[in-house]
This record gives structure tokens, sequence and C-alpha cells, in this order.
């Protein structure tokens, strides 16, 4: 595994250009072009202030004080899985989009999936300035020294999302069923993570059977760290979060043994 890992980091050069390739397709035509990366965050985070701000403001004890409170923790908590769930879904396609490129003699296929998950961690950076931009207009007491905590959320959400990038993109060769399967895992996934609720409400503290299967999820303690260190302003449940280091470091390892081993059949399939 160290040396594959090093022949990745041999490679940087080819994922940077693949990446910057990826970003100007995406604005290829557009107006505005590179812009629209802080444009749709923003235009976001708008219209939930408006929905769940005055509209349908959320029946949280932690948001009576101001509704549109609200509004920027449902945003925290889907900038990052914006990120997650985009990446899931394009390694789905990514080997079948790019079969030309693997049929090259020695192209490095496993990187990408990590041009995929690089270029939407770039967009999740992106919309970063935007959330903290609410943040300081509406809630700048929030904002502390734990906001020094995100590189470590940033750090743990990439290496689980990339182990899980690296065995979908490589099953989706041989099973095209699971691009399917992955849309409505992903919607059941997103309703089983704290990002439309908070982690402590009552409803979930009061229920063994929720929190259990809350802390099961490895996404609620990555999403959680994003929620301490901006909305809450206090320090990560690190123990959580030092688990969820590991079992993300064990889902890398697995998915690209998997990708490894089927690399082969790749050529063939596509």
């Amino acid at each position: 595994m160290l040396t594959k890992l090093k022949e990745i980091v041999r490679h940087r050069h080819l994922i940077q250009t693949l990446v910057s390739r990826e970003l100007k397709a995406r604005y290829r035509g557009t107006v505005l072009g590179f812009l629209w990366s802080f444009f749709n965050p923003l235009l976001l985070m708008a219209v939930y202030s408006i929905v769940f701000g005055f509209i349908m403001p959320a029946r949280f004890p932690q948001f009576e004080e101001k509704a549109i409170y609200y509004s920027i923790f449902l945003f925290t908590g889907i900038l990052p899985w914006t990120w997650f769930s985009s990446s899931l879904n394009e390694s789905a396609n990514v080997l079948l989009v790019h079969g030309a490129l693997i049929k090259k003699i020695q192209f490095p296929i496993e990187v990408l999936p990590i041009m995929v998950v690089a270029t939407n961690m770039i967009h999740f950076l992106l919309g970063i300035p935007i959330l903290v931009l609410f943040f300081l207009i509406f809630f700048p007491a929030a904002i502390s020294w734990w906001f020094l905590f995100l590189p470590l959320a940033v750090f743990v959400q990439a290496i689980f999302t990339m182990g899980l990038s690296f065995l979908v993109s490589a099953l989706t060769v041989h099973f095209r069923d699971i691009k399917d399967i992955l849309s409505n895992l992903l919607t059941l996934w997103f309703f089983s993570t704290p990002i439309i609720y908070p982690y402590d409400a009552p409803q979930i503290q009061n229920s063994t059977a929720l929190k259990t299967l809350l802390s099961l999820n490895p996404m609620t303690h990555i999403i959680e760290a994003y929620h301490f260190a901006f909305f809450y302003g206090s320090l990560p449940h690190y123990k959580r979060l030092s688990v969820t280091v590991l079992v993300g470091a064990l889902f890398f390892y697995w998915g690209y043994k998997i990708f490894d081993k089927l690399r082969d059949t790749f050529i063939e399939e596509v």
C-alpha cells in the first residue's frame, strides 16, 4: 500500500492537470465562468436564509433565539455533504466516461477517482468563504479559534470519501446497477446524518435506537466536526472523530485494494 501511495504522489502533476481541465470544462461557455463557484453557494445560502429563516423557521430549541441560525446550521452541513455525495455519484461514472484514457498504455487509472474527489473538494473550499461571510453578518459570536479544526475535518472526509470513490468506481464497471442503487442509498444516507436536524435534538437523545444508528454512521461525526468548528464554536468530539479517522483509513485501504485488484479487468469492460 505504501508503494502504491508513493506512485499516486508521483502522479500529482497529472492529477493537478486533470482537475484543472475538469474545472475549466465545467464552466466552459458561461459568462461568469469560475465565479459560479462562489455564486452557487451564495444563492443557495440566500434561499436557505429566506425559506428556513423567515417562511418555515425550525422548531428546535437551539434556534429559537434567531430563526436564521437554522439556515446557517443547515448550510454548514449541506456544504460538506454536497462534496461527499457529488464525489460518489461522479465516481460511479468516471471510469466509463474516461474509457479512452484507461485504454492508453501505462495510464495510472487510480488518478481518475482522485480527480473527482479533488475537483469537488475545491468547490467545497470555495463555498467556505460564503459560509464565513454569513456567520460574520448574522452569527459573529460563533466564530472562534476552534475554526482551526476545519482542516482536520476536511482531511478525515477526504480520506473516507476517496476510499468509497475507489470502491464505487471499480464496482460500477462490472455492475452498472450500482449507479441507480447509489442515488437512492445517498438519499437514505442524507436523512440518516444530522444535517437537517441537530444531533442533540431531544427526539434523538431520547431514543437509544436513533442514537446508535447515528453513532454508527461515519458521516455523522464528520458533519458534527464542521458543526462544532463553525456553528457551536467548541472542541469537536475528538474520541468519535478519532474513531472516524480509523474507519476512513480502513475504507481507503480496502477501497483501493479492491480497485487495484480489479484494474486489469477495466479495459475489457469499458
